[in-house]
């Protein structure tokens, strides 16, 4: 078994834990706060401890498929179906949804504020080849935005130096576009929760592209028989209860949820 993380030791002192599990998180879903809120939580009310392996949507596919984990709970529709299809999970269920945001120099050079379609969000960053920092990590919020590109008739392998892969989490990625006053693509719960904002702002969203649903997938045992498929099946059950639906609606930043619980009961 798992020992307890030290927050959660701090949190219930010695009181016994009845269970413990392994979880693959995409970066963002522990950037924007949430895990502080529910795991504990979580703790408290079931006895299960959660070990969170912090990584993008891409690892934790990896971790999934290597039986490193119990669960993944990640955002990337297209990659999580071939992980279904493949049989390492026996299926996907949707927890929770937010969207994606393109965030830029408040002066806005490639004048994206105004855009009428993502199409033309991307053809003016790149035909003014004003800085844009990618993540390029092979996590969820960089598969999207590879498809925004794609999507746009525009081949990222012919860019210039204005585009960086720093192939960083998406707080040190926004830390990088911070230094750089450069145009990034993030998750809205990531920026909301974002500190080092400098002179960035929201500059485009809403697009029903950017829509980004989050989905929690147990590891099959048929896969890999030592996974704790009850620890596993006791999250997932909390995870889409009513008290796990309040929490995450009401987890908030200057009065604007980050993200919108849609899990069938």
């Amino acid at each position: 078994m798992i020992r307890a993380l030290t927050l959660f030791l701090c949190l219930i002192g010695t009181a016994a834990l009845s269970e413990s599990m392994k979880l693959a998180v995409t970066t963002s879903f522990h950037n924007s706060g949430l895990s502080d809120v529910l795991l504990p939580v979580l703790l408290e009310e079931t006895g299960l401890e959660v070990q969170l392996l912090i990584v993008g949507t891409g690892q934790a596919l990896r971790l999934g498929r290597a039986g490193d984990v119990d669960a993944i709970l990640v955002h990337s529709r297209a990659d999580e179906d071939v992980f279904v299809a493949e049989g390492f999970a026996p299926y996907r269920r949707e927890i929770m949804y937010n969207d994606f945001v393109f965030i830029g120099p408040s002066s806005d050079p490639a004048g994206i504020a105004n855009a009428a379609s993502i199409e033309q969000v991307l053809n003016r960053i790149a035909i003014e080849k004003a800085l844009f920092v990618s993540r390029g990590d092979d996590s969820g919020t960089h598969k999207k935005e590879r498809a925004l590109w794609q999507a746009a008739a525009l081949d990222t392998e012919t860019f210039g130096a204005w585009y960086k892969a720093v192939g960083s989490g998406m707080g040190a990625s926004l830390n990088t576009a911070s230094a750089l006053n450069a145009y990034i693509l993030a998750d809205r719960a990531s920026w909301l929760n974002f500190r080092n904002k400098s002179d960035l702002k929201l500059l485009s969203s809403r697009h029903p592209e950017l829509f980004n649903q989050y989905a929690y997938l147990p590891i099959n045992p048929d896969k890999h028989p030592h996974v704790n498929v009850e620890a596993s099946q006791l999250f997932e059950n909390w995870l889409t209860s009513s008290r796990s639906e309040h929490l995450i609606n009401a987890h908030r930043i200057n009065d604007e949820a980050l993200f919108v619980f849609n899990a069938s009961k």
